[in-house]
């Protein structure tokens, strides 16, 4: 454990207008309030806030910094309050430390499985002004893992591995912080999968022995200087976990990775990394598709590198990172290699570049999700896979998830851009909005100040952001359907009796089913959660006889008109029902209704049951939607052009085809099933009147 004075002097070594009173006064007071406090391994409790504070030494941070990581324990296990710390240390340090507990006490509600937006709010709005909240925290983790053996229960130690995989990994990388990454990536691993990352360490015993390194080291530092170059050059074997990791990704053995060592070259200048790169291709040939060049177009988490990979000495790969000395020091340390050690100086710049947006953006995603498990879900999403880099017209960078897709990219500029984005176009050229995002597309999103979020959206974004969004939005809107879906079908129900749905009545009801509002009710009767025969029940106070067959007047039913396909009301794939129709609605409890022809063959399931029928109808005035899908099987003679006759005819009654299966074939027919978006039942009509006049059509007609 380090002693007061060895912390001193540690920040002292890079900090000489160090604080030392503050710190020693921290250190104490530490001591004094964890008091016989003890660890799980039996050492002082005490022993784990030093040990804190001397990682984030060796991160040559602040002072304010390092008495955080002294003091990060006191509120959660003493009996020291905010107020206590406030005066004795300042406002400053108690908000950060303030910040760190509360990321503590989230972490034992997700063990109890208590997670509460609230805390997950204060939590990334503290790490977004201060994101010295996160580098505390990360430097807790890293000693909590490097002492995780000590934890006597099994399911607890796998428990914090996997969130340390899952949460603290990313983060690390995040800020840039690549050795921290893979130390906590590694102390996870061990605990993961013990046995196949012993297994890889026996492996890289037996087959890389150090001498090779240095002497690939010595070989690299031979052909710069020859170069004109001096360098330093630093060979690495990989982790075990991301040899692991490449091993899973790539479907290959041990034997047959051939990457498994990285060498750092480092040199003077930026032109001299360029040199550098010139002469090693110059030696040894490059491997195809195994360069990156992150100098002139940096990571949005501040690295800047040029990576290549070539064939190297006796036939073996040799993977190289070349960057200057103040390259090198960002990689290792990231956020705190930016990090100001002037007090007077303003700390926000630490925390305000363009590489810190996403913690901006999980805020965004907190305000779109009330449902803490969707955040966590979304929180991975942001923070978990592999990245591309995309432009904007103007040049500005844009860090994706890999798959991203166009509508990720406009949401990850901003959300109102995500809401009414219509298409895009990739490096000039428009395309399609599922389409997948490459490193270096240029992206151009089309608007329109009438569009909204499509939910067929949800489908293929990868983004939280885009996903709460859109969610967001599903959800809003469903809600409104639903609660006018309600309202129609009790206003039926009400007619049918010759009686009025007034608010006093709908309040009555409310209350005596437990919903605590008019809408909330009107939901759940949409919804089908509440029947329009328990409305019946209500009104009359007694159940109303049993039909034998549902009989459609008229009179009372409900338009479907303006209820969006897929939300509250769903159109019926078995018989494709369109407007001009006779229909029935088939009420299904927490989706809605389903909307069937009057003679669909699956009507007959739910001829016992016919509380669960709606009586329903298009719209009063005849307006539809533009189009709805209908289905047409078809019989053609087999020959050449048969199929471009079809298109065409169907081209020329200004309809389209969504969808064509071939379901039969002889050598003189063949049969088809197309589907195709038409207006109404009148478009279809006229459409097969138009195919069968058509020579090669041997038969033709409405198919479900």
């Amino acid at each position: 454990m380090l002693r007061q004075f060895e912390l001193v002097e540690r920040v002292r070594s890079y900090d000489e207008g160090v604080d030392e009173a503050a710190l020693n006064s921290a250190y104490v007071f530490a001591m004094v309030k964890h008091g016989s406090q003890t660890r799980d391994s039996g050492d002082p409790y005490f022993s784990h806030p030093v040990e804190v504070a001397g990682i984030l030494a060796d991160m040559r941070l602040d002072s304010q910094s390092i008495i955080t990581g002294l003091l990060h324990d006191t509120v959660e296990d003493t009996n020291t309050t905010l107020e206590e710390i406030t005066d004795k240390f300042g406002p400053q340090i108690a908000q950060l430390v303030d910040g760190v507990t509360k990321l503590s006490r989230l972490e034992n509600q997700a063990e109890e499985g208590q997670r509460t937006m609230g805390n997950y709010s204060k939590l990334f709005l503290a790490m977004s002004e201060d994101l010295r909240v996160l580098l505390v925290k990360l430097a807790d983790r890293l000693h909590n893992m490097r002492t995780l053996h000590h934890v006597p229960r099994e399911e607890k130690r796998l428990r914090i591995a996997r969130e340390t995989m899952e949460i603290y990994v990313p983060m690390a990388d995040r800020i840039g912080m690549q050795w921290l990454k893979e130390e906590l990536e590694d102390l996870a691993f061990s605990h993961i999968n013990a046995d196949a990352r012993n297994s890889i360490l026996e492996r890289l015993r037996f087959l890389r022995p150090a001498s090779n390194l240095a002497k690939i080291e010595r070989h690299l530092v031979r052909v710069l200087r020859k170069g004109g170059l001096e360098a330093r050059v630093d060979g690495r074997e990989k982790k075990p976990h991301a040899i692991w990791r490449k091993m899973q990704r790539k479907n290959v053995s041990f034997d047959q990775l051939s990457d498994i060592v990285a060498f750092r070259v480092v040199v003077a200048r930026v032109p001299d990394c360029y040199a550098a790169l010139g002469v090693i291709h110059g030696v040894w040939p490059m491997i195809p598709d195994r360069f990156k060049d992150y100098i002139s177009t940096p990571k949005p988490n501040g690295y800047r590198s040029i990576h290549t990979t070539v064939q190297g000495p006796e036939g073996k790969r040799l993977e190289i990172q070349i960057r200057n000395r103040e390259m090198e020091e960002v990689a290792e340390y990231g956020v705190a290699a930016h990090w100001s050690y002037t007090a007077g100086e303003d700390r926000a710049s630490a925390s305000d570049g363009s590489q810190y947006q996403w913690v901006r953006q999980l805020l965004d995603s907190i305000e779109s999700t009330s449902d803490p498990e969707e955040f966590i879900k979304n929180t991975k999403l942001q923070l978990f896979q592999d990245r591309v880099y995309c432009f904007t017209p103007k040049g500005e960078l844009h860090e994706l998830p890999r798959n991203a897709t166009p509508v990720d990219f406009a949401y990850a500029i901003h959300t109102r851009i995500g809401d009414t984005c219509v298409g895009a176009k990739i490096n000039g050229v428009p395309k399609r909005l599922d389409t997948i995002l490459q490193n270096g597309d240029q992206v151009e999103i089309m608007r329109s100040r009438y569009a909204s979020p499509n939910p067929l959206w949800a489908r293929f974004v990868v983004t939280g952001r885009a996903h709460s969004r859109i969610r967001r939005y599903i959800r809003i809107k469903e809600r409104g359907e639903y609660i006018r879906l309600g309202r129609a079908i009790v206003q039926q129900t009400c007619a049918s009796l010759r009686r009025a749905a007034d608010d006093d009545l709908l309040k009555k009801f409310s209350e005596a089913v437990g919903k605590r509002t008019v809408d909330d009710l009107l939901e759940a009767v949409g919804r089908g959660e509440i029947t329009s025969e328990r409305v019946r029940r209500f009104l009359t106070s007694k159940r109303s006889p049993s039909r034998k067959r549902f009989q459609s007047s008229g009179k009372h039913a409900v338009s479907i008109d303006g209820l969006t396909p897929g939300m509250a009301v769903h159109h019926a794939e078995c018989c494709h029902p369109l407007p001009g129709d006779r229909i029935v609605g088939i009420v299904e409890a927490g989706k809605g209704v389903a909307i069937h022809t009057i003679d669909c063959d699956t009507l007959q399931k739910h001829e016992n049951s016919v509380e669960e029928w709606l009586d329903v109808s298009w719209s009063p005035d005849g307006a539809a939607p533009e189009h709805y899908v209908g289905r047409i099987a078809v019989d053609v003679i087999n020959q050449p052009g048969a199929l471009g006759e079809i298109t065409t005819a169907i081209g020329n009654q200004d309809a389209n085809i969504t969808n064509l299966k071939i379901n039969a074939r002889t050598a003189d027919f063949f049969g088809m099933l197309i589907d195709l978006e038409v207006h109404d039942v009148h478009h279809l009509t006229s459409i097969i009147a138009d195919l069968r006049s058509i020579a090669i059509v041997t038969d033709i007609s409405r198919a479900p």
